[in-house]
């Protein structure tokens, strides 16, 4: 429908548009070359880690979306689900238009064995929420351990719990098809932002930043959740360094470490999705169709 068509190219222009000023915006703030030296003193080898633990954190959302598929009936082998999830995050980094990774995902299970769209999007929607509530408190976390119980720290801790009874209530009331899995996947998606995290660690190891690691992390933290808002293309790319160089502030942190963290880890992202483009071309459901006859 061209009024449908003329939204995705109005919403599409506007991340640009978004992404655009938040580089310039930082372009302002830091020294391109400075980053560049940053990025070629780099140890490579603890950049090839940290994409190696980013590549098990995916595997693992693979298996924690997998779950929620099988509460409501949907049978994909791991193998099929992982390739499936692949081409997800291709979709999400290299295609900005309309149809995101997540909404593929609904579409073509939909499309092939004619499982229930509401269904289909409830379940990347709580593997979704499950990966923030992961974030969430692993933030919380490194906020109590930077303040040791001021800036009400301590409160922040203690909100987990109601927080996390909360998450469960909605679950059982909402949506009652997935909460046999709703411990499992909580744990796997704590397990999900563990390695992020550690994939995090690396890159600064790799750039020789010796200090202030848990500042840098937190800052890490805030900025992937704001990432996950739709505000820019390529999966979040300025939103991210946007949010390290103004949160840098606050800790009084390196400006420049600070987007090298973050573009580097939007690199690792980079090389985790581009193998998605292998199904793009090729079904990645194509032998549980042929299974099926």
């Amino acid at each position: 429908m061209p009024g449908e068509k003329a939204k995705n190219l109005l919403k599409l222009l506007l991340k640009i548009v978004v992404t655009v000023v938040c580089l310039w915006y930082i372009s302002k703030k830091i020294n391109w070359n400075e980053t560049l030296d940053l990025v070629l003193e780099s140890n490579p080898v603890w950049l090839v880690v940290a994409v190696f633990l980013f590549t098990i954190s995916k595997i693992i959302s693979s298996f924690r979306l997998n779950i929620y598929f099988k509460n409501m009936g949907v049978q994909l082998t791991e193998k099929k689900n992982l390739k499936l999830y692949w081409l997800g995050m291709f979709y999400n980094l290299f295609l900005p238009g309309s149809i995101s990774g997540d909404a593929y995902k609904v579409i073509l299970l939909n499309r092939k064995y004619k499982y229930s769209v509401k269904l289909l999007s409830a379940a990347v929607l709580l593997d979704r929420v499950s990966g923030v509530m992961g974030l969430g408190i692993l933030a919380v976390i490194y906020y109590f351990l930077i303040h040791r119980g001021a800036q009400y720290s301590d409160w922040a801790l203690v909100a987990l719990i109601p927080g996390i009874a909360i998450f469960y209530f909605v679950v059982k009331k909402v949506f009652p098809t997935f909460l046999p899995g709703v411990w499992k996947t909580f744990w796997l998606g704590l397990m999900v932002q563990g390695f992020i995290v550690l994939c995090a660690y690396c890159i600064m190891e790799g750039l020789h930043i010796a200090e202030s690691h848990e500042a840098y992390i937190l800052i890490f933290l805030f900025s992937s959740l704001v990432a996950i808002l739709p505000l820019s293309i390529g999966g979040g790319l300025g939103i991210r360094e946007f949010a390290f160089v103004s949160a840098s502030k606050v800790f009084a942190l390196d400006q420049h470490h600070a987007v090298t963290i973050s573009l580097l880890y939007y690199f690792v992202i980079l090389i985790n999705s581009v193998v998605g483009v292998r199904w793009v071309y090729k079904d990645p459901l194509e032998e549980e169709v042929s299974d099926q006859k």
